[in-house]
């Protein structure tokens, strides 16, 4: 009874799946955790997996691959680089599961890129072997998949599409510390922005946000006709089409999918985003499908247990 199992690394938490080798999600569970930098807080995360493990009639040495997205760039021999949003140990809690695990290949995936595996096992990009995920939240994350593999890049950086600059005459700062990236325009955070801006430039009053990255209220204030959101749903369109177009003149893929909080609208600005596209990109790639996503928030844990799935069998 082989079993792989899936860890999404957040900052107070880790969401565990339990799958079968052939990518069925068998159980779910969450594991509060904090900083996991210390044998303490290893054995917290190594007892829950062991128990979900026992909840579902499995031991440890039925798992024979077990992986872990983090919030930070992975290279390409799954070496975790900086981790700005999460205190982790990667070697130590490495150790530990290691430990626990003795039959487990562990791999170490970005959330993002793990997203992209997610999707390309069991979500909207299976049997497709040439595909972008972008992932559109409080900041803008991507994973490129080209020839069935994922392009994590030599020091971890492939696909920081967020960080493609977009606007060479931006003043405002990035989170990176750089000017005009995609993020500053196409995220939530981004979005909320350019939306307070735009009332700002037309003299309106904004509708009630809740908190800096609420696109849903931008959104159904665009549902009800206000210009500004219209306008602001619009720059993140041109903006992102922008992106992708430079992307589809490196890696050509057959597909983005567009995921994350913000991907839950997709359907209001889908038309736009398509339009924005085909204004930038090479004749060739007009035809490049843009989708949504499936799998939502459980698609790094999907593609970090297929990235350790297969290494192992790699």
């Amino acid at each position: 009874m082989e079993k792989v199992l899936g860890i999404d690394i957040g900052g107070t938490s880790i969401k565990v799946g339990l799958f079968s080798t052939e990518g069925t999600l068998e159980a779910v569970t969450k594991i509060p955790t904090g900083e996991i930098v210390s044998e303490a807080a290893f054995a917290v995360v190594t007892e829950g997996l062991k128990g979900l493990l026992a909840e579902n009639g499995a031991k440890p040495e039925d798992v024979i691959a077990i992986g872990l997205d983090v919030p930070g760039p992975v290279d390409d021999k799954g070496k975790v680089g900086m981790l700005a949003n999460i205190e982790l140990d990667p070697e130590g809690l490495q150790n530990a599961i290691k430990r626990t695990f003795v039959n487990a290949n562990l791999a170490f995936v970005n959330d993002a890129n793990a997203a992209a595996l997610g999707e390309l096992w069991q979500g909207t990009a299976k049997g497709a072997n040439s595909f972008v995920l972008i992932a559109i939240g409080t900041g803008v994350g991507g994973g490129v998949v080209s020839n069935g593999r994922l392009i994590s890049g030599a020091f971890g950086a492939g696909g920081e599409i967020g960080h493609i600059t977009v606007n060479r005459d931006e003043t405002a700062t990035c989170g990176c510390g750089r000017k005009g990236c995609l993020e500053q325009y196409a995220s939530a955070t981004g979005i909320v922005n350019s939306y307070k801006a735009e009332c700002k430039r037309l003299g309106t009053t904004p509708v009630a946000l809740d908190g800096p990255t609420d696109t849903l209220s931008v959104f159904n204030a665009h549902r009800a006709g206000d210009e500004a959101a219209q306008n602001a749903i619009s720059m993140m369109c041109e903006c992102l089409g922008y992106a992708m177009a430079q992307i589809s003149a490196v890696v050509d893929p057959q597909i983005y999918l567009i995921g994350g909080g913000v991907g839950g609208g997709f359907k209001l600005y889908a038309e736009d985003l398509r339009a924005a596209f085909r204004k930038y990109c090479l004749a060739p790639s007009v035809a490049t499908r843009i989708l949504p996503a499936s799998l939502g928030n459980d698609a790094a844990m999907y593609g970090c247990a297929y990235q350790a799935l297969f290494e192992r069998g790699a």
